[in-house]
């Protein structure tokens, strides 16, 4: 794969360089709140940056759609998403390039990706009331950001192209399982370490857990997991977590699967009208004794209307310009599964020859370095024809 990515860099890097003598650096022209797209509430944060000097900017604007952010964080903690794991700053690294950036901080927290969808796309207005010279709009997203991205590209012919980076694209249902199953099977393993456990009695994330989660509860869970081992295998047996290749990213992997679970329950209940998990009927397997967990494991039956609004977070594969993925292939947040599901569904829509998936042989979610980004954008804007 390291190979084919050095190829596939020196062979697209002619469509990435603005100008031979060219040299591209990255300015931020205007931020603010702006009035979001119709159905959407309230106002949004934004950024728009643009290469410097002028005569680097080529027309084209590449939107961004950012990942989760708990309901309740501070104001502009979606800024934090503007750089790649590595450090690299995403907005420069795409004005060196010679194309615009913007991003939309959203209307909304938590669950967000109908805004999220609404919000981006309102920038347009953002860039044509700045008479910033558009030729093009592109969409790309991470996590989250990269359901946006995807769903954006399927409903939305205006959108020459885009870039999904680690997102639920596949399944919205099968991930919302997926981060449940993390949390019953944790209390399972290691009762009491979370607190009282995870019930359908008792189905609301307590305020504490959260308040205190890295002081209190995420060393709880690695001293928990290093000190039981054998808990620890088949805990990772039966949720299918990723860890990689290395024993030791356990700790980290199980800890960012809970995450989700302890951050973004209390909000997923209330924007979808009731529990959106279910595990009813699930057979897990992996354990030393299947029998007792399936008899014993906590289990929860989804609300009828959750699974209704579920609906409107699904792709649908039907892709009339291209698509470009990216996503580590020991994602232990958003499994990797996620884009096999997603190119069968766009197969069945006959779409196949606007989807590009790239696997990231990394762990960890949406850790992407700086020539990943750079060969996935090069083959969206060569599929583009831009």
């Amino acid at each position: 794969m390291s190979r084919i990515l050095l190829v596939l860099s020196l062979l697209l890097t002619p469509l990435l360089t603005p100008g031979a003598a060219a040299q591209c650096s990255s300015a931020l022209v205007a931020s603010g709140a702006y009035g979001t797209a119709e159905g959407a509430s309230g106002t949004a944060q934004y950024v728009v940056y643009l290469p410097q000097p002028a005569g680097c900017f080529n027309g084209g604007v590449i939107l961004y759609a950012h990942g989760y952010v708990p309901v309740g964080s501070p104001a502009g903690t979606w800024l934090s998403q503007l750089e790649l794991p590595d450090g690299t700053n995403i907005p420069a690294l795409i004005n060196e390039l010679g194309y615009g950036f913007a991003a939309s901080g959203y209307s909304k927290d938590g669950l967000a990706v109908l805004q999220g969808i609404q919000d981006t796309k309102a920038l347009v207005n953002v860039l044509h009331g700045l008479n910033i010279p558009v030729r093009k709009v592109f969409i790309t997203g991470a996590s989250e950001g990269g359901l946006v991205a995807a769903k954006s590209v399927e409903a939305d012919p205006s959108y020459a192209g885009g870039l999904a980076v680690c997102g639920p694209i596949g399944s919205f249902p099968q991930q919302i399982n997926y981060l449940g199953d993390a949390r019953v099977l944790f209390d399972y393993f290691f009762p009491g370490v979370l607190g009282a456990g995870w019930t359908a009695s008792n189905i609301a994330i307590p305020a504490e857990l959260m308040t205190d989660w890295t002081s209190k509860y995420v060393p709880a869970i690695q001293n928990a997991v290093n000190a039981n081992p054998l808990a620890t295998l088949q805990y990772l047996s039966t949720s299918n977590i990723a860890i990689g290749l290395n024993p030791s990213n356990a700790a980290a992997a199980i800890v960012s699967a809970l995450w989700y679970n302890v951050f973004a329950t209390n909000d997923a209940r209330a924007t979808l009208f009731g529990n959106p998990y279910d595990n009813i009927g699930r057979s897990y397997k992996g354990s030393f004794n299947d029998a007792k967990l399936n008899a014993t494991v906590a289990r929860f039956g989804a609300d009828f209307a959750a699974l209704e609004q579920m609906a409107n977070y699904e792709t649908d594969g039907l892709l009339s310009n291209p698509l470009v993925t990216l996503h580590t292939t020991a994602d232990p947040e958003v499994p990797f599964w996620q884009e096999t599901l997603y190119r069968t569904e766009v197969a069945s829509r006959n779409s196949l020859s606007d989807l590009n998936q790239i696997p990231v042989l990394a762990f960890g979610h949406c850790n992407v370095s700086a020539t990943d980004a750079e060969v996935a954008l090069a083959l969206l804007l060569l599929k583009a024809g831009f």
